[in-house]
């Protein structure tokens, strides 16, 4: 039963997922830790974390994590864990691929076609809505802290936060070497 929920879980994720990993996080947490509790929240957060010092796309490789988790947690062997794994990625993967057999042949042919143009005009805000749903997953209590009952790590998060975003934005730092300073700030002040 849990192969085919796997299965159905990263099939539905992959097939609605526009935008990519990131815009696919909030679909994925809501899936994998509220309907189905196969992590905790501070898991996810992790595997978030993981999946983007990793090669390869940050869906691709939580639905690689998640699939061996699952089975695992279940109480299967590691043997069976490799094969939920394997089973989540192809189920991530299998509508774009799907989807990339059929449109593309007509893409090309109806790119200019004003319904065309239309849907892609439609797509576009609900791709910044599924990134902004994504960041708002990843400002939790997990990774800021919480006002109330931990304030000194929820200021120190806040701060390594808007340093974070005002040198990559407006002094244009380079992002890997802003993801080793904060963690390096982190570490230190923490």
């Amino acid at each position: 039963m849990i192969f085919l929920q796997l299965f159905y879980t990263f099939f539905k994720i992959g097939l609605f997922g526009f935008g990519g990993g990131y815009a696919m996080l909030s679909m994925i947490q809501g899936e994998v830790v509220t309907r189905y509790g196969w992590l905790t929240p501070q898991e996810f957060t992790d595997i978030v974390a993981i999946s983007q010092m990793t090669p390869g796309p940050i869906g691709i490789n939580s639905a690689t994590y998640v699939g061996y988790d699952a089975i695992v947690r279940a109480g299967y062997a590691m043997e069976w864990g490799i094969v939920g794994s394997m089973l989540a990625t192809f189920a991530v993967v299998l509508p774009s691929f799907i989807l990339m057999l059929t449109i593309s042949r007509f893409f090309l042919k109806y790119q200019k076609h004003p319904i065309v143009e239309a849907i892609f005009s439609g797509l576009r805000p609900a791709v910044v809505g599924l990134l902004a749903s994504a960041a708002l997953v990843l400002m939790n209590v997990e990774n800021f802290g919480s006002p109330t009952k931990d304030v000194r790590t929820f200021v120190i998060s806040c701060v390594i936060f808007i340093v974070a975003f005002v040198g990559t934005r407006k002094y244009k730092v380079n992002p890997i070497l802003m993801i080793i300073l904060c963690g390096v700030a982190g570490l230190c002040l923490y």
